[in-house]
């Protein structure tokens, strides 16, 4: 048995499905292609986990996508947190977002509508 230590970080990235245009919920499997293509491209390993949201005046259907510092592809806090930022970028594209955010273990981010991307 080999037992294989790195040091722990994580980050949640956030995604809500509704269109902002359509209001039309688009489903999961959109992300979970969108993480496979990126995972297979750079070597990572992530989970999703279906969500709920509610806020004001509405709610909807998403998911967490949770990255750590996996053992197998160890990577900097900063590499770690680079990758949810990007994938945050895809997510938001492909799912017509305003919004997305990202809470990591030392700090948050929200990637808004105006974000150059």
């Amino acid at each position: 048995m080999k037992l294989v230590e790195t040091n722990s970080y994580h980050v949640s990235l956030y995604v809500g499905f509704k269109d902002i245009a359509t209001g039309i919920e688009l489903p999961i499997d959109l992300a979970r292609s969108i993480c496979q293509k990126y995972c297979d491209k750079v070597g990572l390993c992530v989970s999703i986990t279906p969500t709920f949201f509610i806020y004001t005046n509405g709610n909807e259907n998403g998911c967490v996508i949770g990255f750590i510092n996996y053992p197998r592809f160890p990577q900097t806090t900063e590499q770690i947190f680079d990758h949810a930022v990007n994938v945050a970028k895809l997510l938001k594209e492909k799912y017509h977002q305003k919004k997305v955010t990202l809470v990591a273990s030392d700090k948050t981010l929200m990637i808004s509508e105006d974000e150059i991307l």
